[in-house]
């Protein structure tokens, strides 16, 4: 599975947030997107640049979230939405293309970078909701 946890006895335990792999790829796409909305041509679309940033900081912020809570259904709760978001960010990415904000293969790149935080959160919550444990801590 590609989570991206410490692996200990074939199940997977991150034992701090900064280990969860995906939550690393979660803020470096952040910041992928907070580089891009600096652009001259995001500062007429005042509405599409604050989605943009608001999805890009949502999906790691709820990852962050949801790594606290107490149980296993919990955790995997936050991870629905988080995922959410990384689907949400990539429409807002066709509309900017086709505002003219970002190239077709810029689109592409950012684009496969959330699905591959979509695909990883997938595996987590499978993960999660299989062990189910009670008391993460």
């Amino acid at each position: 599975m590609t989570a991206g946890c410490v692996f200990q006895d074939r199940v997977m335990f991150a034992k701090t947030l900064d280990e969860l792999i995906v939550y690393q790829k979660a803020l470096a796409a952040s910041r992928e997107v907070s580089a891009i909305i600096q652009r001259d041509s995001f500062r007429r679309d005042l509405r599409l640049r604050d989605q943009l940033a608001s999805s890009s900081e949502r999906c790691a912020s709820v990852i962050s979230e949801g790594f606290e809570q107490s149980t296993d259904r919990f955790f995997a709760q936050y991870l629905y939405r988080s995922r959410g978001s990384s689907s949400e960010i990539r429409t807002q990415f066709c509309v900017a293309r086709d505002r003219g904000h970002i190239s077709e293969s810029e689109r592409v790149a950012l684009s496969a970078k959330y699905e591959e935080i979509a695909k990883m959160l997938t595996g987590l919550i499978a993960h999660l909701e299989k062990e189910n444990r009670k008391h993460r801590r």
